[in-house]
């Protein structure tokens, strides 16, 4: 009964935002019309079928004072900033935003909808694809992603937090290293390293990021959950609240030169198969951020399975093998 009850309210919130949203334009009938998903952990995110049969999603931030990673201040806004943006491209399969809310009378957090997109999360589907398949969709995501890497910034950092910008790179980059530490500090989360050993690699490799002079949009977590995937192609790419300027070798798909993948075929189809000396010292400092962030979330979203935290732990290791040693 309070599972119903719960459900009811919940379809009646909805329907007050799908109204104010689509100018008066209510929900199907039935209850089928709101289907949570639940395969994110960070927003709310509903599948919602509209009265004139229009499939949308919507997405709801955390409510106002939920306890936050520093670098995820005002990321919705983020997200939608960059969505909007990115869709000026047509080679960036990104969803239209149809609408923002960020008055918080009808919901006690922002929310938007957005359109959904048809195809086939990859996530779930890539074991079922052929070699050839999984070749032809990877090198069509690192030509996505490059595209994305195409729009200028004025700035390093994060668009949502001010605090977490910098006129150059380098400076962005510590203060997002200091915000990780910070976050896990208020935890007082255990890994394998101290504060001073991350801090001590950092700055020995800091250097390196001073070649990055000029500040692009990085998705920065596009992994295989945020690509949909239909008729051998990627149908759309989803997820930009954790955006940023910064500089591409920030993208996941560079990651896989930390993780021992060598050269992918996204590489080959951003088109960036060499690295130079200074590129592998910025690999693995944004591979250990990486690890950095990943284990501090465990914290926070109090996960059903360790998995993430040993990844993290295994991350983390990696990369501070490589820069202690290099």
């Amino acid at each position: 009964m309070e599972s119903q009850t719960k459900n009811k309210q919940t379809r009646e919130q909805i329907e007050r935002m799908a109204v104010r949203a689509f100018n008066g334009l209510g929900l199907a009938d039935g209850e089928e019309a709101v289907t949570e998903l639940k395969e994110g952990w960070f927003n709310a995110s509903y599948s919602v079928r509209l009265a004139d049969g229009r499939e949308v999603i919507l997405k709801i931030a955390p409510p106002q004072g939920a306890e936050v990673l520093l670098y995820e201040k005002n990321i919705m806004a983020t997200e939608v900033a960059a969505m909007r943006l990115v869709r000026q491209n047509p080679a960036i399969p990104v969803p239209e935003i149809y609408f923002l809310d960020t008055a918080r009378d009808l919901c006690d957090a922002d929310y938007f909808f957005m359109e959904k997109i048809g195809g086939d999360n990859l996530h779930h589907v890539r074991a079922s694809l052929s070699a050839e398949a999984r070749e032809s969709v990877d090198r069509h995501i690192g030509a996505i992603v490059r595209e994305i890497n195409t729009f200028p910034g004025g700035y390093f950092g994060l668009e949502g937090n001010p605090d977490l910008r910098g006129v150059t790179w380098k400076e962005a980059f510590i203060k997002l290293v200091e915000s990780a530490l910070t976050d896990i500090a208020r935890k007082n989360a255990e890994f394998d390293f101290t504060f001073d050993e991350i801090r001590a690699v950092v700055q020995k490799h800091a250097p390196a990021l001073d070649e990055i002079t000029t500040p692009c949009l990085v998705h920065w977590d596009a992994w295989d959950p945020n690509f949909f995937v239909k008729d051998g192609r990627i149908a759309g790419i989803i997820d930009f609240e954790r955006a940023m300027w910064a500089e591409p070798l920030m993208e996941a798909q560079f990651r896989a030169l930390s993780f021992g993948q060598g050269v992918t075929h996204a590489m080959r189809g951003y088109g960036k198969t060499t690295f130079t000396f200074a590129e592998e010292q910025r690999c693995s400092l944004y591979t250990l951020h990486l690890g950095l962030i990943m284990n501090t979330e465990c914290y926070y979203r109090h996960y059903d399975t360790d998995d993430i935290f040993n990844a993290s732990k295994a991350i983390i290791g990696g990369a501070m093998q490589w820069l202690t040693t290099h």
